[in-house]
């Protein structure tokens, strides 16, 4: 097969193979493509010449002299011009509200993806950005997404003093490649009522400066979410439906047909309702609440939550996160970090996000009750362990189904680790593309080269005939996406 040109057009269309020779059909086709590769993602047939479409399914696909049988006198003939065709892409794993909030925040993306590999590029990218966006002049507020501490030259968080160099006017804060972190300037630390008085929340640290009760402006985890969600502006309906129609855009431009919303809050559930209701949503989006957020959220307990798409959006289950991000040093590992973060003592290894298994395991087992599908994000062995724990006590107390939990991310997954997956019917979705971008970092600050050896580990899963995953784009790293909205 020659090489696939670099300019593809998307399709979404479902892989079904055709049943009798396209003369045999009496209705003609909608649509006929040709001209160009026609890729199938079938093993018994992984190329064809042609495909006719009827009603947005396919009739026919193979050679292009049975498929033009199907021509009728409305039929739209599209000659691909030796552009290829392939299957839409289903997204394994993302946020797709989170990508409508990075269509209006600055761009702090390192290379390959980015401009920033420093500080002051990222200050002075953000006053360039709050210059000239209008959701700093209609909201009063400066977001900055994807900077990178690993690759920043300092290798370091910038602080709320960088920050407030930027403004001390209006709140500004900049939030982490994971997605597990930000920093915040006095100003938004005081709206967020973060003072040197606050207390660390479960689950999420505030940092401190040398006087060790002074916010330094790095938040983490539950600390992090917390005040993310006090400042985000109050996007009316309106609002909220165009960042959502934005991230779609993305999605599309990347071939994308099937989009995920892990971690899905209460508010933005209604948001993807009432957009596809106005007929604003062109792909299916399956949204993941979580749990702990939305627990009695009549939205779980509705229509919605399905296997099939109403107004191309449906529910899929819940998710729940045990830990945070191994780059950002915030997942939890039974062995302590190869470099500590600054501020944290030579035995930190990270914290878990639920401190008692029991409330994870009372909430696990309503899902468990309820027949949902359970996402769980748990990227350090301990996490993996308590999901391992807390799914075999339910499963223990609710036996028989086929439920299918899946663990994302699992980026230090432990050997013996795996036959306990397989056993209790745990679905990994793992994300090798991670090792790209922080590969070294894992071994030179993160977990050491001994651990960083097994990163992802895909051969320990074949070799126990599992079934996995590893997404295009998953859980903070949407760089490409952005790339392309840039």
């Amino acid at each position: 097969m020659r090489a696939i040109p670099v300019a593809s057009l998307f399709v979404s269309f479902a892989l079904v193979s055709c049943s009798g020779p396209a003369s045999k059909r009496s209705d003609p086709a909608d649509a006929i493509y040709f001209g160009g590769d026609i890729i199938t993602v079938s093993d018994a047939d992984p190329e064809a010449e042609a495909i006719a479409i009827k009603d947005g399914r396919i009739l026919f696909v193979g050679s292009k002299a049975k498929a033009m049988e199907l021509q009728g006198d409305s039929t739209a003939m599209h000659d691909l011009q030796g552009r290829t065709l392939i299957p839409g892409f289903v997204d394994a794993h993302s946020h797709m509200s989170q990508v409508g909030v990075q269509a209006i925040s600055a761009n702090l993306l390192p290379p390959p993806d980015g401009p920033a590999t420093s500080i002051p590029q990222i200050q002075e990218i953000l006053r360039s950005f709050m210059a000239t966006s209008s959701m700093v002049k209609d909201h009063g507020i400066l977001i900055g997404f994807d900077y990178d501490d690993s690759q920043l030259v300092e290798h370091r968080h910038p602080t709320r003093q960088e920050l407030d160099a930027v403004s001390t006017e209006i709140p500004v804060f900049v939030i982490h490649q994971s997605g597990h972190l930000g920093v915040y300037n006095t100003k938004a630390l005081q709206m967020a009522g973060i003072t040197a008085a606050s207390k660390d929340p479960d689950g999420g640290t505030i940092h401190r400066e040398q006087d060790s009760r002074t916010p330094s402006g790095l938040l983490d985890e539950n600390a992090h979410i917390g005040a993310l969600l006090t400042l985000m502006p109050k996007f009316s309906l309106e609002e909220a439906m165009d960042l959502i129609t934005s991230a779609q855009e993305i999605y599309e431009q990347n071939g994308f047909t099937t989009v995920q919303d892990g971690r899905t809050d209460g508010n933005s559930l209604r948001v993807f309702a009432a957009a596809g209701k106005r007929g604003k949503l062109q792909l299916d989006v399956v949204a993941y609440p979580d749990m702990e957020m939305t627990e009695g959220d009549t939205m779980l307990n509705g229509p919605l939550m399905a296997r099939v798409y109403t107004d191309h959006f449906r529910i899929g289950g819940v998710k729940f996160s045990l830990d945070g991000s191994p780059q950002g040093k915030t997942a939890w590992f039974t062995q302590p970090y190869f470099q500590p973060p600054h501020g944290m003592k030579a035995d930190y290894a990270g914290f878990p996000i639920f401190a008692q298994d029991s409330t994870l395991e009372r909430l696990m087992a309503q899902a468990f009750q309820k027949e949902w599908q359970v996402l769980a994000h748990a990227n350090g062995d301990a996490a993996i362990d308590q999901f391992i724990r807390v799914v075999r006590s339910v499963s223990e107390k609710y036996p028989g189904k086929d439920r299918r939990p899946v663990l994302i991310h699992g980026q230090y997954l432990r050997k013996d680790q795996v036959p306990e997956l397989k056993e209790l019917g745990i679905f990994p979705s793992l994300y090798p593309m991670h090792t790209f971008y922080w590969g070294d970092w894992h071994r030179e600050s993160v977990a050491g080269p001994e651990r960083a050896e097994n990163i992802s580990p895909t051969c320990w899963l074949l070799a126990e005939d599992m079934r996995f995953q590893h997404p295009l784009r998953c859980a903070g790293d949407l760089s490409e996406l952005h790339a392309h909205f840039r």
